[in-house]
């Protein structure tokens, strides 16, 4: 069964680290900026495990332990509290509140995982298995569907076949994250554009993030289009990594 993390947190760059850190495993990180989105999540998604900032603006870390502890479906979630240096005065308080492990920042997600592990069990994810054409590949958990230089209908069909048939694998993989790489392509057609239309729309059904790298010409079709119009174009697949 998959664990679902809860990051509260309102530095981007912490939640990012705490996500990646669980990556490797078969869990789903939910986010949140301070304690009343944090409250709000928890009480919808009841968490396995939440990972919580002390120092945030709305409503801070203590205050959202405090109402954890109060409410009878909460109360028992463990709790990894977060506190910089000048912050560990407030140790002794969150210690008698009931949290169950507490980290100093700067930390690093292995460091986490090490915590994690003292708590709850974390099961690897499932090696991903065979791609379904030459046109996948992976990149660390990330699929990334690269296109042609050149390519007629035939061809654009059965990739669009392959790229559906490759969501169904992701599911069983526990992947959810797609990269379209559409540097190569020489010609931007419409072929082309119902492709990558067709992929949006998949990705959307099963809730999949989806991330286009290409040429600015790329960018500029894409702006045509209400179901592209938002996407911004990265110029390689390292920089759309950064972008999840």
């Amino acid at each position: 069964m998959t664990l679902k993390v809860l990051a509260v947190d309102d530095s981007k760059t912490i939640r990012k680290i705490v996500s990646k850190a669980f990556s490797a495993y078969d869990c789903e990180v939910v986010e949140a900026e301070n304690g009343i989105e944090g409250l709000s999540i928890a009480s919808r998604d009841k968490p396995d495990l939440i990972v919580l900032d002390i120092t945030m603006p709305v409503m801070n870390g203590v205050e959202m332990l405090g109402k954890l502890k109060g409410q009878p479906d909460l109360k028992d979630i463990p709790v990894i509290m977060l506190t910089a240096e000048s912050g560990k005065d407030n140790v002794m308080q969150i210690v008698k509140m009931g949290v169950r492990d507490y980290m100093v920042k700067p930390f690093k997600g292995e460091q986490l995982i090490e915590r994690v592990m003292k708590i709850v069990a974390l099961k690897p994810k499932a090696a991903a298995p065979p791609l379904p054409s030459p046109y996948f590949s992976i990149v660390d958990d990330i699929q990334v569907l690269s296109l042609p230089g050149k390519s007629d209908r035939a061809t654009l069909t059965e990739i669009e076949g392959d790229f559906n048939r490759s969501l169904k694998t992701m599911a069983t993989a526990g992947l959810s994250k797609i990269i379209l790489d559409a540097r190569h392509v020489k010609e931007i057609n419409m072929l082309v554009i119902k492709l990558i239309l067709s992929v949006v729309e998949s990705c959307q059904k099963s809730k999949v993030h989806l991330r286009f790298v290409g040429s600015p010409a790329l960018g500029t079709e894409l702006k045509g289009f209400q179901e592209t119009s938002n996407f911004s174009i990265n110029a390689s697949v390292e920089e759309a990594k950064t972008t999840f």
